[in-house]
């Protein structure tokens, strides 16, 4: 007999690329900071009825598991499980309300990170609030164009501060860059999810031999951390078999 007690601990070892090749060599994606998991075994009953109120025969039909966790550090390795995609190297980072103050000829303010500028995300006056609008070409009062990492503003803006929000690419690690690609249907990272939990020495470990994931929620809430949410479904692996459930039974 033993007791559970907190959230344990998950890891994702992949076994299948997207295209169903075998990963000979798998690096185990730890669901680090794990705040909440679980797995659910489920199925269908079918009951024959005769003429009492109870049937008389009920015979199981098809069943499944599902699996849902909740964690608190945010890596790579643990959201590609959901995509299964090849993470390069890199960051893609944001800067907010760069300050800046719009000079004379050519009234163009030219960001920090200018090299590696990708998107623009707006602009405003600093005094007021108030946004400006972007514009392909030639800007007049209260708008902008920008073309990597430029800035350029209305002649009778000159002298106003602006804060300029926008995106640039780091390349250096430790950062890493998922590309989410439009995969053909059928296409998915195969996974063993190992689900441990130990207390007062006594380990339980239930491992699940093929699962994939079915869903990802990225959820932000003020004054709270973001948990993000990774649900899965299991099923048999190549050898027909689901799992192993291991208990402590001294």
């Amino acid at each position: 007999m033993q007791y559970g007690f907190g959230s344990g601990s998950l890891w994702a070892i992949p076994t299948y690329t997207l295209a169903g090749v075998a990963i000979t060599a798998p690096t185990p994606a730890p669901f680090a900071g794990l705040q909440e998991g679980s797995v659910e075994f489920s199925g269908n009953v079918k009951e024959l009825y005769g003429q009492y109120q109870f049937p008389l025969i009920t015979m199981p039909g098809h069943k499944k598991i599902t699996g849902k966790s909740k964690f608190g550090q945010i890596s790579a390795s643990a959201l590609n499980i959901v995509f299964g995609e090849t993470p390069a190297t890199g960051e893609i980072k944001v800067i907010k309300d760069e300050a800046g103050l719009i000079p004379t000829t050519p009234f163009a303010v030219t960001v920090a990170n200018s090299a590696t500028w990708t998107v623009d995300l707006g602009v405003f006056f600093t005094l007021t609030g108030l946004p400006l609008t972007r514009v392909a070409a030639a800007p007049t009062t209260g708008k902008y164009s920008v073309a990597a990492g430029v800035y350029t503003f209305a002649a009778a803006d000159t002298g106003l501060a602006v804060k300029i929000s926008y995106a640039y690419t780091a390349a250096a690690a430790p950062g890493q860059v998922i590309t989410i690609n439009n995969n053909l249907l059928g296409q998915a990272l195969f996974f063993k999810a190992v689900l441990n939990m130990i207390v007062q020495g006594r380990g339980m470990t239930l491992t699940l031999n093929k699962c994939i994931s079915n869903k990802l929620v990225v959820g932000t809430k003020s004054e709270d951390f973001t948990i993000p949410e990774i649900d899965f479904a299991a099923m048999a692996d190549d050898s027909n078999v689901v799992g192993t459930f291991s208990f402590y039974s001294g």
